[in-house]
C-alpha cells in the first residue's frame, strides 16, 4: 500500500495581513483623526470585508473607536464583534459585544452574538444566560420583538440538545413553536428530540402546529425511524434538498477538470471517518482495494478523535485530504482538479454532511452509500451502493438514485475487530437463567408500535428479559411506563452502560436473541451480532432501510430470521424464546459457519464494489475523452 499523504487546498494556509496600501493607510489617518462619519467608516468597513481585507477592516474599527465619541458607538463595536467573530477571534469579540452593550445596554443582537462567541469558546452555560436575558429583556414593543426571542429560544434548544439536556431542549422548542408555527428547522428537531426519547407518539401536535407541518417538517433521518413509506422517505429528503441546497451548476464541476487518466481515483467523502458507525464498518473496504487499479482517497473533515480506529483509517487511504476548512466550493474544486473518477458519499442527510459538495458534481460518478440508508434525492448523485433484497425492483422509483446492485450484501464490516474478554451476565445485573432479548439499537429507533409488541412478546414469555441501551433517563423512563401499561414488571427491562466498542462487542455474548427495530434496521449493530455469533430477527418492510437486516441475515445464510408483518415478527419472537433448543441451533451456526459466510467474506464483497464501479468509471472517462 501506498504512503497516505496528507493534501492542503491552493492558498488554504492562514495568510499574514498584508501591509495597508496608500488608500487604506490614508482611510485609518481620517478614522484616527475623528474625520469619519460612522456611514462611511461602515461602507468602507464592508467593502474591505468583501475585498478579503477583514483583518484590515476590524484595525478600522480599532481607530475609529479610540478617536471617536459619536453617538451610535455602539454600532461600530457591534460590527468590529461580528468581524473578529468571522476571524475565529472570540475572546476579542466577546469584549466588542461587551462593550456595545455596555454603551447600549438593550442591543439585543450584540447579546445574541455575545451567546455565539461564548458558546464558541466553550462557555454553555454563560451562552444560554445571554439568551435567556434575550428573552426576558426584549420589550414587546421592539420592532422585532418575535424574530429576537425566536432566534434566542431556537440557539437554547439548539445548545441544550447538544448538552443533552433533551427535556429542556423540547421545552424550548415548544415555546419557540408557540410563538411561529411555520419554523422548518425547529419542526425537524422537535420530531427528532421526541425520537431520541421515545416520546409516543412523535407526530404530536404543539400550539398552532398542524399533522401536516409535522409531517412535512419531519427530516429525513428522522423520517426512516417514523415511517415505513418509501414515499414519505422520498418526501423528506427532497424537501430538505428543495430547501437547504444551491440548485446544480449549469455546467457540472468534473467537465472542467484535468484529463482522467491511470489508476481509477476513488474518493471517499466523510465526516465520519472515527470512532463512529461508518467508521467502524469501512477499514477493510479502504484497505483491500486493489491498488493495481485504484488510487484512493479520503476527502474528510472528520473530528480527530485520538483513536486507534481513526488512525488505522487514515493509514488505509492512499491520500488523506483534509477539507474541513474549506466551504463546499472549495471542497469541491479541490475534488475536481485532483481528477477524481468515483465519488462515493458516505453521510448522505446525516448530521454534518456536506451535499453541497455533491451538488456541484466535482467527480463524473457520484454514489451514495451507507451513511443514509435511503433516498438522499441529492442532484448528481447518480447510484446507490445495494443489493437485490435491500434494493428490489419495486422499491426503484421511490429513489433518485440508480441501485448499483453487487452480489450478496451491500455492506462491509471490519473482520480486525477488537473483543474484550466475555464478560459475565451478573456484571450486567443480567438473570442467570433468564431468556435474554437486546436491542442495542440507539433509541432513537424504537417506534410505540414495536415496542409495545416487545411488551407483548416478553408477557408471553415467563422470566424473560428485554437487554436495552441506557441511552438517556426520559428514554428509559419513558419505556418503563410503556412496560408497566402492559403489565410488564420493570425489572425485566435492563439497562446497559455505554461502554467502549470492544466491551460492546463482548457483551453480544451473553444474549440469546437480538430483536431488530423497525422500520429503522439495524446496520452496524446488526453486523456485529452476527460476527459476535448472536442471530437477530427482524422485520422487512418496503423501504431500503427496513431491509438492512434482512440482506445481511441473507448474506449469513439465516433468511428464516427475516419476517414481513409485525403478527409474524411477534410470533417469532415467542417461539424462539420458548424454544431455547432452537436458540442453541442458530449460535452453533452462526459459531461455524457465520464467520465464512459471504456475508464476511470482505475480500470478495470489495472486489463486487469495485467490479460494478469499475465500468462507470471507464465509460465516464470515454465519455469525456472518446476516441
Amino acid at each position: 500500500m501506498s504512503t497516505t499523504s496528507t493534501l492542503q487546498a491552493p492558498g488554504s494556509s492562514h495568510a499574514t495581513p498584508t501591509a495597508p496600501d496608500a488608500q487604506q493607510a490614508a482611510a485609518l489617518e481620517r478614522a484616527r483623526a475623528g474625520q469619519m462619519p460612522l456611514n462611511d467608516l461602515l461602507d468602507l468597513a464592508q467593502t474591505w470585508q468583501n475585498q478579503g481585507h477583514t483583518a484590515q477592516a476590524v484595525v478600522l474599527y480599532a481607530e475609529w473607536l479610540a478617536h471617536n465619541d459619536a453617538p451610535l458607538r455602539h454600532v461600530a463595536c457591534f460590527n468590529q464583534g461580528t468581524l473578529l467573530a468571522a476571524l475565529q477571534r472570540d475572546d476579542e469579540a466577546e469584549a466588542a459585544y461587551a462593550q456595545a452593550l455596555a454603551l447600549f445596554p438593550n442591543f439585543q443582537q450584540a447579546r445574541l452574538n455575545l451567546g455565539h462567541a461564548l458558546e464558541r469558546k466553550g462557555q454553555p452555560e454563560e451562552a444560554l444566560a445571554q439568551w435567556q436575558a434575550v428573552v426576558d429583556t426584549t420589550a414587546d414593543t421592539h420592532h422585532d420583538a418575535q424574530n429576537l426571542r425566536l432566534h434566542a429560544l431556537n440557539n437554547m434548544a439548539r445548545l441544550t440538545e447538544t448538552l443533552r439536556r433533551f427535556d429542556q431542549a423540547e421545552a424550548l422548542m415548544v415555546k419557540s413553536l408557540g410563538l411561529k408555527a411555520a419554523q422548518f428547522d425547529v419542526l425537524q428537531h422537535y420530531v427528532h428530540i421526541r425520537q431520541k426519547q421515545c416520546e409516543w407518539p412523535v407526530w404530536q401536535p404543539v400550539a398552532q402546529v398542524t399533522r401536516n407541518q409535522l409531517l412535512l417538517g419531519t427530516s429525513p433521518l428522522a423520517m426512516l425511524g417514523a415511517s415505513d413509506d418509501p414515499a414519505l422517505q422520498l418526501l423528506a429528503a427532497q424537501r430538505f434538498v428543495h430547501d437547504r441546497l444551491p440548485a446544480p451548476p449549469a455546467v457540472p464541476l468534473h467537465s472542467l477538470g484535468p484529463k482522467r487518466e491511470g489508476k481509477i481515483k476513488i474518493g471517499y467523502l466523510s465526516g465520519d471517518l472515527c470512532l463512529h458507525a461508518v467508521g467502524l464498518l469501512t477499514p477493510e473496504l479502504l484497505e483491500l482495494h486493489d491498488r493495481e487499479r485504484f488510487e484512493v482517497y479520503g476527502f474528510c473533515w472528520s473530528k480527530d478523535d485520538g483513536t486507534p480506529q481513526r488512525a488505522r483509517l487514515i493509514k488505509a487511504l492512499d491520500h488523506h485530504v483534509r477539507i474541513g476548512h474549506l466551504d463546499d466550493t472549495t471542497a469541491a474544486r479541490l475534488i475536481t482538479s485532483l481528477g477524481v473518477d468515483i465519488l462515493i458519499d458516505l453521510q448522505g442527510l446525516t448530521n454534518g454532511a456536506r451535499p453541497g459538495i455533491l451538488v456541484q458534481r466535482p467527480a463524473p460518478v457520484q454514489v451514495s452509500y451507507l451513511g443514509f440508508p435511503g433516498t438522499c434525492g441529492i442532484p448528481g448523485v447518480d447510484y446507490i451502493l445495494s443489493d437485490r433484497f435491500v434494493l428490489p425492483p419495486e422499491l426503484e422509483p421511490f429513489h433518485t438514485e440508480r441501485p448499483l446492485h453487487v452480489p450478496h450484501c451491500y455492506q462491509v464490516s471490519d473482520r480486525q475487530r477488537e473483543v474484550a474478554p466475555t464478560p459475565t451476565r451478573a456484571q450486567y445485573g443480567l438473570p442467570e437463567d433468564a431468556f435474554v432479548y437486546c436491542s442495542f439499537n440507539n433509541t432513537f429507533k424504537f417506534t410505540d408500535e414495536v415496542f409495545n409488541s416487545w411488551m407483548k412478546v416478553l408477557k408471553a414469555v415467563p422470566g424473560s428479559v428485554l437487554w436495552l441501551l441506557a441511552d438517556n433517563d426520559w428514554a428509559r423512563d419513558n419505556m418503563l411506563a410503556c412496560a408497566l401499561s402492559h403489565g410488564v414488571a420493570p425489572e425485566r427491562l435492563i439497562f446497559a452502560p455505554r461502554v467502549s466498542p470492544p466491551e460492546y462487542l463482548a457483551r453480544f455474548a451473553l444474549a440469546d436473541l437480538m430483536l431488530d427495530t423497525f422500520p429503522y434496521n439495524a446496520g452496524t449493530t446488526a453486523s456485529d451480532a452476527l460476527w459476535m455469533g448472536l442471530p437477530i430477527l427482524t422485520l422487512s418492510g418496503r423501504s431500503y432501510i427496513s431491509r438492512m437486516a434482512g440482506s445481511l441475515l441473507t448474506a449469513a445464510g439465516l433468511p428464516d430470521l427475516i419476517t414481513h408483518t409485525l403478527p409474524h415478527y411477534e410470533r417469532s419472537a415467542i417461539r424462539l424464546g420458548q424454544n431455547p433448543g432452537r436458540i442453541t441451533s442458530l449460535k452453533r451456526y452462526l459459531a461455524e459457519q457465520g464467520r465464512s459466510s459471504p456475508l464476511f467474506d470482505m475480500p470478495a464483497r470489495v472486489r463486487d464494489i469495485e467490479d460494478a464501479l469499475l465500468p462507470l468509471a471507464h465509460a465516464a472517462r470515454q465519455a469525456s475523452h472518446p476516441t
